[in-house]
């Protein structure tokens, strides 16, 4: 079968590679319906893989093809969608909702054994613990935002949960990518009265805007710690949305949040320390995020979709085939792509 294969920096190659198969009673085969590149794939595109000839890709909707023998809720011709973690479902973190942490757990795409989603098919461990059979067939409308549900929607939900946002307060998101968006829509969706994006691009905050974001902040550094003080009677937000994981990015959540308030992290960091430790001790500012369990968020997200009342899958601006896969990092890259969808 052909699947992503990532040999070293912006060097993103279709390969063949061996065919998915079932290795344990617990696994799953799918055919994959719908991939994505997700903005994280960035980071090794740019700074080299973890292993030469990593497989690619964490975020999927397949259909079932085959079982093992200890699989008993998702069976064959099923659509399911594939979270970018997977899990075993019985563990106390899963029992806990938090099946990124799952003690049998691990992350698609990342180089390991497990392969990526950014090919034809995949096994899936733990089967019943990790997917999540949909109610629809695989060419349905809503598939872009069901997509969704694999990463970027739970994301962007994680970070206004660890946020703690709650109806009326004022939120700050920063990054205008996928995530960003996608916590846009998260804040509104839990009572935000005003949301601030934080970000650069005119087509990212035009469609901001249109999910809910009431202000724009552009500037950087002290610059747009002043014009969030100024939105916000000067007092700075009460959640902020970290979804970029830089140092200014963190810099940035620290410096506008106000006391008593609260930074969701979701960006993977890349930075060692928190800054303004002694700062956000003083004034009770919770630090909070990591990888999101958006396992457990699908039962909480998926009536939105299907009723219509979120959109996640605007995010998407450009679809290819497996062979424009490599074109699609490019793109994302170069900041001509918001969000590639692939259709194997």
């Amino acid at each position: 079968m052909r699947a992503t294969v990532m040999y070293k920096a912006h060097d993103v190659q279709i390969a063949d590679v061996p065919d998915a198969a079932l290795h344990n009673p617990t696994d799953a085969v799918i055919r994959v319906a719908r991939a994505c590149i997700c903005g994280s794939d960035l980071w090794p595109y740019n700074d080299g893989p973890n292993v030469s000839g990593q497989q690619m890709g964490h975020e999927a909707i397949g259909v079932v093809e085959a079982v093992g023998s200890d699989v008993r809720t998702v069976k064959p011709g099923q659509v399911v969608v594939m979270p970018f973690a997977y899990s075993d479902g019985t563990c106390m973190f899963c029992g806990d909702g938090l099946q990124t942490s799952c003690v049998h757990g691990g992350f698609f795409g990342q180089g390991t054994e497990i392969g990526g989603a950014q090919a034809e098919a995949l096994c899936i461990p733990y089967a019943d613990g990790t997917l999540y059979p949909l109610p629809v067939g695989e060419d349905d409308a809503l598939m872009p935002s069901l997509l969704t549900l694999a990463d970027v929607m739970g994301t962007g939900h994680h970070a206004a949960l660890t946020a703690g946002v709650s109806p009326g307060d004022s939120v700050a998101v920063i990054g205008d990518g996928a995530v960003g968006l996608c916590g846009v829509i998260a804040a509104k969706r839990l009572g935000a009265e005003q949301i601030i994006i934080m970000g650069r691009h005119e087509d990212r905050i035009a469609l901001a805007k249109e999910l809910g974001a009431t202000d724009v902040v552009s500037e950087r550094g002290e610059e747009a710690y002043e014009r969030v003080r100024a939105l916000t009677g000067g007092f700075g937000v009460n959640a902020v949305l970290e979804c970029v994981g830089t140092e200014q990015a963190i810099g940035t959540s620290t410096a506008i949040v106000r006391p008593g308030g609260g930074i969701g992290r979701v960006g993977v960091p890349h930075y060692d320390t928190i800054p303004a430790a002694q700062e956000t001790f003083y004034q009770n500012v919770s630090v909070a995020g990591g990888p999101a369990p958006v396992r457990a968020y699908i039962d909480e997200l998926l009536p939105d979709i299907m009723e219509g009342r979120i959109e996640p899958g605007r995010v998407f601006d450009r679809t290819v085939d497996l062979d424009g896969v490599p074109d699609g990092y490019r793109a994302m890259n170069d900041r001509e792509a918001l969000k590639v969808m692939v259709r194997p």
